[in-house]
């Protein structure tokens, strides 16, 4: 791939963005996973839907989201260097940060570097996660 061309990144669990964006972009060796929300896996048919009302099972899909993102982009959490997290309430600061060092205890690399910050997201979802990846 030339350092010029840009190529969306798009894995089969994901269904289109409701915008035009892609959920990642590989150019060269960067990428790029837009914000992933807490969704299952998408099913035809069935409007998405979030893994559940809490903040560990929509953090814990929403990581698997960014996952999804990463590997169909050739990348692992290893290749992170950025992560940003988008939390709807500041009381969940303290359990976002015990479900993020479990998720990434077995990291072998340093850790990303986090960024956390507080939004509005649409009703019934808390937690939304992008993503910069370098390869190799």
């Amino acid at each position: 791939m030339s350092n010029g061309q840009k190529t969306a990144v798009v894995p089969a669990t994901h269904t289109a963005p409701p915008a035009k964006f892609s959920h990642g972009v590989r150019k060269g060796n960067l990428l790029q996973v837009a914000g992933q929300v807490g969704f299952l896996p998408a099913v035809e048919g069935r409007a998405p839907t979030p893994a559940g009302p809490g903040l560990r099972e929509q953090t814990l899909q929403t990581l698997a989201n960014v996952q999804a993102v990463l590997e169909a982009g050739g990348a692992t959490w290893e290749d992170v260097i950025m992560i940003r997290v988008y939390l709807t309430d500041t009381a969940h600061f303290a359990e976002l940060n015990e479900i993020y060092n479990e998720f990434f205890a077995p990291l072998v690399d340093v850790p990303a570097a986090r960024t956390t910050v507080y939004v509005g997201l649409p009703a019934g979802l808390l937690i939304e996660i992008d993503a910069l990846a370098v390869l190799g």
